[in-house]
């Protein structure tokens, strides 16, 4: 059974920094794109951060120099560090894995329950 567990958000103050952990288990990770999106109250969730599963990277304007996404293979983990917090970055943060791993394979799709980060100013 595949599981992807977000942790490691939580309150910080503004100009602080918090690293979440996205854990994936029950198939292989490796063959798979990442991804952190996040939702603020009252507004559509939004893309912030994916890792290709080559490493590319790819990051919302709003966050770039600020966020930083990495994956570790070998831990089935990916990591988002987020630095020089905003109160617009107050969400809950989610983890999406994704991706077909090879042609006419199956198109996979998980999302994780999500963490909430807060930003006070």
């Amino acid at each position: 059974q595949v599981q992807v567990v977000e942790s490691g958000g939580g309150l910080v103050q503004a100009g602080g920094s918090l690293r979440l952990s996205c854990a994936f288990s029950g198939r292989t990770f490796s063959d798979l794109a990442v991804g952190w999106f996040r939702q603020a109250p009252g507004k559509e969730r939004e893309f912030v951060a994916a890792i290709s599963r080559s490493g590319g990277t790819n990051y919302a304007d709003s966050v770039k120099g600020r966020f930083t996404i990495s994956r570790d293979n070998a831990k089935n983990t990916v990591y988002l560090q987020m630095n020089s917090l905003k109160s617009e970055d107050t969400a809950v943060y989610y983890c999406r894995v994704w991706g077909r791993p090879s042609a006419g394979s199956n198109i996979y799709d998980y999302w994780g329950q999500g963490t909430q980060v807060t930003v006070s100013s």
